[in-house]
């Protein structure tokens, strides 16, 4: 399976990921980069840490299909293969209000 472009759905989305992005602290943001750059070569990673989303979240004006579990945290995204890009949509710490 060839590489992925992984990129934001929109501009208001990028700008919500930078602000969660920023509110961490060194670890955390370093496996979170680590694990989108992972998404990259595989989209659909086996095993636990991914999950499809039924039904699918509403993120925006967009519908996160995956979720990928980064400790406490869950990167929410969407998967194009026709243009082989993944959409990232959403980071969230893992509580009740994620999956809304």
């Amino acid at each position: 399976m060839g590489a992925y472009e992984v990129g934001f759905g929109s501009a208001a989305v990028e700008k919500n990921f930078a602000k969660e992005l920023s509110r961490l602290d060194r670890c955390a943001l370093l496996r979170i980069k680590e694990a989108i750059a992972s998404l990259g070569d595989e989209p659909r990673p086996k095993g636990k840490k991914m999950k499809a989303l039924r039904p699918p979240i509403r993120v925006f004006a967009f519908l996160a299909q995956y979720r990928i579990r980064v400790g406490d945290y869950r990167i929410l995204y969407d998967v194009d293969d026709e243009h082989r890009r993944v959409v990232l949509l959403a980071l969230r710490r893992r509580s009740e209000k994620t999956y809304r």
